[in-house]
């Protein structure tokens, strides 16, 4: 199926608390290897330069293993890619003690036609937009163990004291443990998609990130006025968005 035209726009920011960015986002629009475009968001985990690293090696990795798979099915070459370079991970943070515990969280995305294609490990997220705003990943995190199983309520997990607790990450065990999430879903005319990292959820609420992004004149513009609203909130953390708009014709 051909591709739709697609405009996106990504940023990285290091926030107000922090001294390193340990975010890292890989934004293309063109083919990657079999996939007719890519986008990810990857947020590091570890010591002083550890996490830094971990989401940037594990985007290279990732991109490298998307361009030199033979496989052909979108979602089967995310959900490999992931597992792949989960075991690169974990085999650097044994083999430096300067990465020891590292390990990054990662949502990935690609569109074919109005199909689009979701892998996910950790807690940053993917949202669909239009009128409503919809988070399609499921956040690895103990807060949203707590939610499902009732212990609390979706508004106290934003500010219970262990949000920031994941409970799964790419490079922190050598087994399985890190196998994605994978999503499909279809969109349709005027639909974006947004990745971000916890960076953006923590700092400003679903209703005010929809609200930015259809109230703003470009997805460029939209994705800074995102950043801006989270370090204006606190920017305890680094932030990062990328913003997806397809061109699409009626479905």
């Amino acid at each position: 199926m051909n591709q739709n035209k697609i405009n996106s726009f990504g940023k990285t920011d290091v926030g107000l608390m922090r001294t390193i960015n340990q975010d890292s986002i890989f934004v293309s629009t063109e083919s990657v290897g079999k996939l007719q475009n890519l986008f990810i968001v990857a947020d590091g985990m570890g010591g002083h330069k550890a996490g830094d690293v971990a989401s940037r090696v594990a985007i290279e990795k990732f991109v490298r293993y998307v361009c030199t798979t033979h496989m052909t099915d979108p979602a089967n070459i995310l959900d490999s890619g992931i597992i792949s370079i989960n075991k690169d991970i974990y085999d650097m943070a044994m083999s430096n003690r300067d990465y020891d515990g590292m390990g990054t969280t990662f949502v990935a995305t690609t569109l074919v036609g109005n199909h689009v294609y979701i892998a996910n490990v950790g807690d940053s997220r993917l949202y669909l937009i239009n009128k409503e705003i919809q988070q399609i990943t499921r956040d690895h995190s103990l807060v949203e163990d707590m939610v499902r199983m009732g212990m609390i309520e979706k508004e106290e997990a934003r500010t219970h004291y262990k949000k920031n607790v994941i409970t799964k990450a790419i490079g922190v065990a050598e087994d399985n443990t890190s196998t994605p999430d994978i999503f499909e879903i279809e969109i349709e005319k005027g639909d974006k998609l947004l990745l971000c990292s916890d960076g953006l959820t923590n700092m400003v609420e679903d209703y005010d990130i929809k609200k930015i992004i259809n109230n703003s004149d470009s997805i460029e513009e939209a994705v800074r006025r995102l950043i801006d609203q989270a370090n204006e909130n606190g920017g305890k953390d680094n932030i990062s968005a990328i913003l997806i708009e397809p061109e699409m014709d009626e479905v």
